[in-house]
């Protein structure tokens, strides 16, 4: 969380800290200097967009990135033409590197009218090597590179870039270092993430991330339940807790603690009115989380739970270090303790090797489990991940139709899901005025079922309770049927 810091107090004459965060702080007060001659010289506030690529972690990384501009001094900005434009990238697959590449090329263009325009890239992308060089050598114009282990460093980066000393490129390799503290521009001041820890130690053979976000490393408990209080302090009533296997939460800690135990801490926190969580690893997902879901009046209803693929043949590849019988076991313990629990999924369709045979194992785990929702994907070779070296990749003819098969069942199964709530009353988190109609409110049930009904923009923000009207998929119309009413459970979903 923010610390409470006065930057004009700062002695900008002075040698900057060495410690962080107050080495951050030194160079937020430096480049709101910068911004404020800007304005006198041009009448004008300079503007800032940050433009995010890939997953929630990403996400909550560019609210980082945002409080930090905005502390500066810089307005924000929806519009890529603004006077300093960073793009938050992804890699997980191919197509999120190539549409990095399609959108600099508008940059480029806007960049020719407005020469004094700053462009800064960061995030999981800029952690391949083969991506710096083509910056380096194809994309000259870009004026900052940095990656997933310094975001917190974005100020002393941006003051070198005003110093005006040609593309500045930092990028680490690891670090154990976790800095918070920093300013945080939230979407919504009523739900938040929170990271509990950084990278993944899995190393499946077809992902990159453990490659660009380095080992795991935890935050601190304590570092972690005071942000929360401070979050609920400010309004926020549901909080996302936020790493890539949170299942393996705390192992590297000096005094370890597990993820369970950490829930139940969180739980504890007045005011707080939902806590969800997400990657969990099926290997690492325990009795004892299960049970404490189960136990839970705040922890939501719904648990992402990635499979990959329903042949163990395949995993074994993967590196998933289960098998498909493990993951139904475990998906039926969950269904029969939490029978009110939505489960959603991962699904690669074209890992290299994969027979229709495998992808017939895959539908008999989708039949099995009954997804709520899958994301389906078909298989990205990455660079530097062993999957991308073997031998028998997947045509892609035959890739397509595996996919379509999969997807069929998927939403098939997930439609069937969605539709045994109507009739039913739902308790929902009021997020936005409905985006396609204004007389509309948007709210998310506990199991993340989206719904949509009358009501005034005021509600944004608070639980109501709504009726379940009419089924349209994977989502609902429905009416209130009371302004406010707190639930029997507020982990339940009716």
């Amino acid at each position: 969380m923010e610390q409470e810091i006065d930057l004009d107090k700062i002695d900008l004459n002075a040698e900057p800290p060495i410690e962080e965060p107050d080495r951050q702080y030194y160079y937020m007060a430096k480049c709101r200097e910068w911004v404020r001659e800007f304005e006198q010289i041009n009448g004008r506030v300079p503007t800032c967009c940050v433009t995010t690529f890939g997953c929630q972690m990403n996400a909550r990384d560019s609210e980082k990135l945002t409080g930090i501009l905005r502390r500066v001094g810089y307005e924000v900005t929806e519009d890529e033409r603004a006077d300093f434009v960073i793009f938050n990238t992804c890699t997980v697959r191919d197509n999120a590197n190539q549409r990095v590449y399609g959108r600099l090329g508008e940059l480029k263009n806007h960049k020719k009218r407005n020469p004094a325009m700053k462009i800064a890239l960061c995030g999981c992308m800029m952690q391949e090597p083969s991506v710096i060089e083509k910056l380096c050598s194809s994309y000259r114009f870009v004026d900052l590179v940095f990656g997933t282990h310094n975001i917190f460093k974005l100020a002393e980066l941006l003051w070198r870039c005003f110093q005006g000393q040609g593309m500045v490129v930092d990028i680490w390799e690891d670090t154990d270092q976790i800095v918070e503290d920093l300013p945080v521009e939230r979407k919504y001041p009523f739900k938040s993430g929170v990271n509990i820890m950084f990278g993944c130690n899995n190393f499946c053979s077809y992902c990159i991330v453990p490659y660009v976000r380095g080992r795991e490393r935890s935050r601190e408990p304590g570092d972690i339940l005071e942000e929360i209080r401070r979050l609920v302090s400010e309004g926020v009533v549901e909080v996302m807790l936020l790493g890539q296997n949170v299942n393996s939460y705390g192992r590297n800690l000096a005094e370890p603690i597990t993820f369970a135990q950490l829930l139940r801490e969180v739980e504890k926190i007045e005011g707080l009115r939902r806590i969800r969580f997400m990657t969990s690893h099926p290997k690492d997902l325990s009795d004892e989380l299960i049970r404490v879901m189960k136990e839970s009046e705040k922890i939501c209803r719904h648990l992402h739970l990635p499979l990959q693929s329903g042949s163990t043949r395949i995993l074994e590849r993967m590196n998933r270090r289960y098998t498909k019988e493990q993951y139904l076991a475990l998906a039926e313990k969950i269904r029969r303790e939490i029978p009110d629990i939505a489960i959603t999924t991962d699904i690669i369709v074209g890992f290299p090797g994969e027979t229709p045979e495998d992808v017939e194992d895959t539908l008999d785990v989708i039949r099995r489990v009954k997804y709520d929702n899958a994301f389906t994907f078909v298989y990205s070779r990455r660079t530097g991940t062993p999957a991308a070296a073997m031998a028998d990749q997947v045509p892609e003819d035959r890739v397509r139709e595996g996919f379509d098969r999969v997807l069929k069942l998927v939403q098939d199964t997930a439609r069937e899901r969605v539709a045994g709530y109507q009739g039913r009353e739902a308790e929902v988190l009021v997020e936005e005025v409905n985006i396609h109609d204004g007389g509309l409110l948007t709210g998310r049930m506990s199991n993340n079922t989206l719904v949509h009904f009358p009501g005034e923009p005021e509600l944004v923000g608070r639980m109501v309770r709504v009726s379940l009207d009419q089924c349209q998929g994977f989502y609902y119309m429905g009416h209130m049927k009371t302004e406010t009413q707190s639930p029997d459970k507020a982990g339940g979903i009716l």
